[in-house]
């Protein structure tokens, strides 16, 4: 049995997509309907850049959905995929969208304009260039939230994403940040800045929560038999307030990545494939569970990989 899983921010790169853009013309259809939805040039974006450009997270999020949407609907409608077959849909963070949109709970217009609604409350919450994340490699949580405790006064500091043994994500204030690092430095503990342009999953977010409890209210979401599995508990669900209410915390929560990964291997799952840009999350999954297989698709030799290996 396999679950499908869809990535986040981080993921993105200008000129992804671009060989399936040129060969199907399902996936040019799908990339002018959103240009025409959001009444914005995201397709040039995405394959022009510049790559700041993409990387604000107004941009990013749509695109990144976008994306992984776009393979989704080939693999439906061009190959044959039956996702009945699918046992979980799982989203890193934003890529719960990605998720809860090809399992059928929204549809693909609400998806990309509630996105673009998403980055512009984020990125207006902390403006660019005050915030940031940077990823802690080796490092167990135990001890990050005993540092993060203990320097309270000095840093104010959050875990964004519990992603895999030895592998989080921070969030907080880029002068806070700096600070951090340093304690990093000192007990000798990786860490990357990463190429966000906002401090997400933390309660920096506040702003943003408000406004997007508002949005997601308005929006119409559809009963589905498929499951989902929520960041914000890392459990699944199917139920549409559920959902609702989880997509609200999920802004100021942090992504239990781990956690989703473990419910859904502890619940049948032996296969993961990541649908969208990028093999972020087939790294992650690998940290966490090696004895699962993992593969991605972002080309139409994965397409076809998957699809001799399913039989579909």
């Amino acid at each position: 049995m396999f679950s499908l899983i869809f990535p986040g921010q981080g993921s993105q790169t200008v000129g992804m997509c671009r060989e399936l853009y040129n060969k199907f013309e399902l996936i040019k259809k799908i990339f002018k309907s959103a240009d025409e939805i959001l009444d914005f040039p995201l397709t040039k974006i995405i394959f022009e850049g510049p790559k700041q450009e993409l990387d604000f997270t107004e941009n990013t999020q749509p695109s990144v959905f976008l994306v992984g949407y776009s393979i989704f609907k080939l693999l439906k409608e061009e190959f044959k995929f039956d996702d009945t077959k699918v046992l979980f849909f799982a989203g890193h963070s934003l890529g719960e969208y990605t998720a809860l949109s090809s399992a059928g709970f929204l549809n693909f217009e609400a998806t990309l304009r509630i996105l673009r609604i998403r980055g512009m409350a984020m990125q207006s919450a902390v403006p660019k260039g005050e915030g940031g994340m940077i990823a802690v490699l080796g490092s167990k949580i135990e001890f990050i939230e005993k540092l993060l405790e203990e320097n309270v006064n000095r840093y104010q500091c959050f875990i964004a994403n519990d992603n895999s043994d030895g592998q989080l994500v921070l969030s907080g204030k880029n002068e806070d940040l700096e600070k951090l690092c340093l304690d990093l430095k000192k007990n000798s503990i990786k860490n990357i800045v990463l190429p966000v342009s906002a401090p997400f999953h933390c309660k920096l977010m506040k702003q943003a929560t408000e406004i997007m409890k508002n949005e997601i209210e308005k929006l119409n979401f559809t009963s589905s038999e498929k499951k989902l599995v929520s960041n914000v508990t890392g459990k699944s669900i199917n139920e549409v307030t559920e959902i609702k209410n989880l997509l609200i915390k999920q802004i100021e929560s942090r992504v239990k990545w781990r956690d989703s990964i473990k419910h859904m291997t502890q619940n049948g799952t032996k296969d993961f494939i990541e649908i969208g840009p990028g093999k972020v999350l087939t790294g992650l999954v690998k940290r966490i569970d090696r004895e699962v297989k993992v593969s991605a698709i972002n080309t139409e030799e994965d397409i076809n990989k998957f699809k001799n290996t399913y039989g579909f």
